[in-house]
């Protein structure tokens, strides 16, 4: 057994967010909520007994062994951090070979002086998601306890994973909930192509989550979304790489976009227990970037003033606005499909995170969402539409005067151009109908920086003036 790894139950445990509560369930236990309040759970570390590094440093070592293929996974190096699966159980593809690209040309169009915008690629893993950071370590928990079928709710990125590391390992079946017309063709190509079970309910993701919760419990499915605090241990491994990338230096802002708010909730919990090991100094603010069509973190954080209120935020503001939204009948819609939801099921954690770390929530339009996917495309990385909502979101908070032009800014880019080429395609088209189809119902007006192919007549002369003149 490796530094780090001697698993033992006690050692190891879940627990309720909520320090008032002290609920705890055993590490196998995949109900995922409180015994005591319902609540969300943490996987939760003895550190006093599983002897983690003393230094960031010492991950360098595990590249001079990347042969071996949980220190050549970008989540598995980091293993002493998420210590919760002995090596033999680990399931990896070799997730995690991502990128943290120092990016002058999306700076400029942010605000920030030359060298402070950098850009983390999480489109480079194996379903061209994040989610394999988070897939990984659920995956590899569902093994240990044994499950045959492993099932999510979906706007698309998680379910491509799912099917991905079901279909590479062959030890599952997916089961994958989506609503009607809620997934684009690039993700639904992923779960069809890799043999999932793929179940279309009427309705959004707000009800494909209560639904697949339900036929889990019932048939005793292992759940692989966000609710489950597994997912979120590979998720840390994000915030990992980057310190790893900046030579361990912390920066100051983490901006990322907010859907269910697993990401948010993950980045604080690595945050919170690297200070905790006494392995950085100071975490970096993070900043929520929520797609206007679907804003209830900013909401309820930014108008209701909802905190985590030592642990106990105001459940009374929560309910009501939940109440509202479905009183008055409002569904998520923005052209960023991997955000849309409105009922975020890491709400909790997600306040604690921004407790911890001087955290912001902002929302961007659709607009101002293609906008800024658009300069990070001229910049060299292809991202889709939720992804460059944390490039939009830095932009916004640079002009308010919240992030300054000196401070080192990371916006995470959650998934791959080719997740969703129809919005792509629709910005930089030259018909005005496939450009109205597309994105004029989602409020979007113009392409500010569309880059529309050059029509000419098949003739050579033709071609080389256009050439001349557009090159």
């Amino acid at each position: 057994m490796t530094r780090g790894l001697a698993v033992s139950a006690d050692a190891i445990f879940q627990r309720c967010i909520h320090p008032t509560c002290g609920g705890t369930a055993a590490m196998d236990d995949t109900s995922f909520a409180c015994p005591k309040c319902g609540g969300l759970l943490d996987v939760a570390y003895d550190w006093n007994r599983l002897q983690p590094p003393t230094s960031l440093t010492w991950f360098e070592r595990k590249w001079a062994e990347r042969s071996d293929p949980l220190h050549f996974s970008g989540v598995w190096r980091f293993r002493e951090l998420l210590p919760f699966a002995p090596p033999e159980k680990i399931m990896t593809i070799g997730e995690g070979q991502t990128i943290l690209q120092k990016a002058d040309i999306v700076g400029q169009f942010v605000g920030l002086n030359p060298g402070c915008l950098f850009l983390q690629y999480e489109g480079m893993n194996p379903s061209g998601s994040f989610k394999d950071n988070g897939m990984t370590a659920a995956f590899t928990h569902a093994r240990m306890v044994g499950a045959n079928r492993a099932a999510c709710a979906s706007t698309g990125n998680t379910s491509a994973s799912l099917a991905v590391y079901c279909s590479a390992t062959g030890l599952m079946r997916a089961v994958i909930f989506i609503g009607s017309g809620k997934i684009s063709y690039g993700k639904l190509a992923q779960a069809l192509d890799h043999g999932a079970l793929t179940v279309q309910i009427a309705g959004d993701f707000d009800d494909a989550m209560q639904r697949v919760q339900q036929v889990s419990k019932k048939l005793g499915i292992y759940l692989v979304n966000s609710v489950n605090p597994y997912r979120l241990e590979g998720q840390k491994t994000i915030m990992y790489r980057i310190l790893e990338a900046m030579r361990w230096e912390v920066p100051d802002w983490i901006v990322v976009p907010g859907g269910n708010l697993g990401n948010v909730s993950s980045f604080g919990k690595a945050f919170i227990e690297l200070m905790e090991l006494g392995l950085i100094k100071r975490p970096p603010r993070l900043a929520v970037i929520n797609a206007a069509g679907a804003n209830t973190f900013y909401q309820l954080y930014e108008r209701f003033g909802l905190r985590w209120n030592n642990g106990a935020p105001k459940k009374d503001v929560v309910d009501g606005y939940f109440r509202s939204l479905d009183v008055e009948k409002i569904r998520a819609a923005t052209i960023a499909s991997a955000i849309e939801i409105n009922h975020p099921v890491n709400l909790n954690k997600a306040l604690r995170a921004l407790d911890r770390c001087g955290g912001v929530v902002r929302e961007a339009s659709d607009q101002e969402i293609l906008d800024a996917k658009a300069k990070v495309g001229a910049g060299g990385l292809g991202c889709e539409p939720a992804s460059a909502a944390s490039v939009a979101g830095a932009k916004k908070l640079r002009r308010e005067g919240i992030i300054a032009p000196s401070d080192r800014v990371v916006c995470i880019l959650t998934g791959h151009q080719l997740k969703d080429p129809t919005a792509t395609i629709a910005y930089h088209s030259t018909d005005q109908k496939t450009f109205d189809d597309v994105l004029g119902h989602r409020g979007v007006r113009r392409a500010t920086y569309a880059n529309r192919a050059v029509q000419v007549p098949n003739e050579l002369d033709d071609i080389i003036k256009a050439i001349e003149l557009y090159s």
